[in-house]
């Protein structure tokens, strides 16, 4: 299984528009962070973890032509408003054929889809040509469901007032956004190679993980590896968080990729 940061940043991305603090200034490559989402890559299939609106960027810069599914983790626009710039993969073969992509979300965060891209789910008439081809699939976060035989199973967490959802693929779990997990949730996370985890900043959040609540969740579960991800400039430059790190814990950074034991 091979896992690919996509983005590490948060909902400005790093730099920030207009800040002249030394990361945002950085011209360390892996200081400059995208929004958050992910690709996972296993038997044959592959599997993006959000889709914001640097989802096109994204997507360019890994080259590829294919995929086959998009998981959400929740509905806020940094997760999610990239989501049009699918229609890229639904014709890339036009006209032989349209590929629908597989969006899977829990209730509140599809309904959100079909609200804020209405244009892509009119039914009664014809649509517009070239709207994004997406199939929304409802996640029972209780339960595990399959991607193309694939098994992935949905952690809950609290993310300030609303829900969002993590995902474990065999030996990798990742999660975004948390700023609470119940007991339940964690033993979900029991036996995990790989745990990817958000902490926003060293200092705490209202609505996200700081960096010792994330280490905190990762001396829990007792990963072999873990990787933060989400992160702010408020985090300080990835060289010096970096040294700051326990051992087996990792600043993720844009354009990282990682293999994992595939367990699946």
């Amino acid at each position: 299984m091979k896992l690919t940061f996509l983005g590490t940043g948060t909902s400005q991305g790093v730099p920030v528009i207009g800040c002249r603090c030394v990361v945002c200034c950085s011209k360390d490559p892996r200081n400059k962070r995208l929004r958050t989402a992910a690709m996972v890559e296993v038997q044959g299939v592959r599997i993006v973890i959000d889709a914001g609106p640097d989802f096109r960027y994204q997507m360019l810069r890994t080259g590829v032509r294919h995929i086959d599914a998009i998981l959400l983790t929740h509905e806020h626009k940094d997760h999610i408003g990239g989501l049009d710039d699918v229609r890229a993969f639904n014709f890339v073969d036009y006209p032989e054929k349209i590929h629908r992509i597989p969006i899977y979300g829990a209730d509140h965060t599809l309904s959100t889809v079909r609200r804020d891209f209405a244009y892509a789910f009119v039914e009664g008439r014809p649509r517009y040509r070239g709207v994004p081809e997406m199939e929304l699939v409802e996640v029972d976060t209780n339960l595990p469901f399959e991607v193309k035989g694939i098994e992935i199973l949905p952690v809950v967490g609290g993310h300030a007032r609303f829900r969002v959802t993590g995902y474990r693929l065999g030996g990798l779990a990742y999660l975004t956004d948390f700023k609470s997990i119940a007991s339940e949730e964690i033993e979900k996370l029991r036996g995990v190679e790989v745990l990817v985890v958000n902490a926003l900043r060293k200092r705490p959040h209202d609505s996200h993980f700081s960096l010792a609540e994330a280490l905190d969740l990762i001396r829990e579960v007792r990963p072999q590896r873990a990787y933060i991800t989400h992160q702010s400039h408020d985090m300080g430059l990835y060289a010096d968080l970096e040294r700051e790190l326990p051992e087996g814990v990792f600043s993720a950074y844009d354009g990282l990729e990682i293999e994992i034991n595939d367990t699946i």
